[in-house]
C-alpha cells in the first residue's frame, strides 16, 4: 500500500497544528458559496471511502475506482488510476501522488459534482515534457506533470472559472488557469496561482 501524502494532512483527521488550515479552508469555500459562486463547504466529515471519476479525452477510458478505503489507501484502485492518468503518447504509466488523488476528491466535491473530471493531462514522461515544451512556452522544464504531481481537468456542467475558483479556494498547490484551451491545472506543488 502506498503511504499517505503528507501534505494533505487534514483530509482523514487532522493534526492540532492543521486544524486552523482545515477551518481556514472550509471557511473560505464557505463564504466563496454565500458569493454566489458554484463553491460548496468543502467536506467537513472523513468517508469511508474516497473514489475518483475520471475520463481521459484523449483515450476515451474512464474510471470510478475506490482509491481510498478502511482506512488506507487501495493498491487496485491507485493502480486503476495510475493507468487511465498515464502519458498516453508513449502509454508510459508512473505513480501518481496520493495527495493529488486527495486534492482532486476535495475538489470534486467542493463543486458538487458527480460528473466525471475530464483529464487533459496526467502524468508526462520527460521525453513528451520536453516536446511539449518545444512547442509551447508554458511548459515547465521540471514540470510537476513528469512527478505525478500535477494534472489539467476539466469539469462537464461547470464553468471553467468556478473550476479554478474552488481549486484556489482549497488552497492545496498551485492551480494555473488556461482559457483558452479549457482547462484548469492543478498540482500539489508549492501555493502559487498564474
Amino acid at each position: 500500500m502506498r503511504k499517505f501524502n503528507q501534505k494533505l494532512p487534514f483530509l482523514i483527521n487532522p493534526p492540532v497544528q492543521g486544524r486552523r488550515r482545515f477551518l481556514k479552508i472550509g471557511g473560505v469555500a464557505l463564504a466563496a458559496s454565500f458569493a454566489g459562486t458554484a463553491i460548496a463547504a468543502v467536506p467537513t466529515t472523513a468517508t469511508p471511502e474516497r473514489r475518483l471519476r475520471l475520463y481521459n479525452i484523449h483515450t476515451g477510458e474512464q474510471s470510478t475506482p475506490i482509491y481510498w478505503a478502511d482506512g488506507a489507501y487501495q493498491d487496485e484502485g491507485l493502480a486503476q488510476i495510475d493507468r487511465l492518468l498515464r502519458d498516453y503518447r508513449s502509454d508510459e504509466v508512473s505513480r501518481i501522488d496520493t495527495g493529488l488523488l486527495d486534492l482532486l476528491n476535495t475538489l470534486s466535491a467542493s463543486l458538487d459534482t458527480q460528473e466525471s473530471l475530464h483529464v487533459i493531462s496526467g502524468y508526462r514522461s520527460p521525453a513528451t515534457n520536453a516536446m511539449l515544451r518545444e512547442r509551447s512556452g508554458g511548459v515547465a522544464k521540471h514540470s510537476l506533470h513528469m512527478d505525478g504531481l500535477a494534472i489539467d481537468i476539466r469539469v462537464p456542467g461547470r464553468n471553467l472559472s468556478d473550476v479554478r475558483r474552488a481549486a484556489i479556494a482549497l488552497n492545496g498547490g498551485g492551480v494555473g488557469y488556461y482559457p483558452d484551451s479549457d482547462f484548469v491545472h492543478v498540482d500539489v506543488g508549492r501555493v502559487r496561482i498564474w
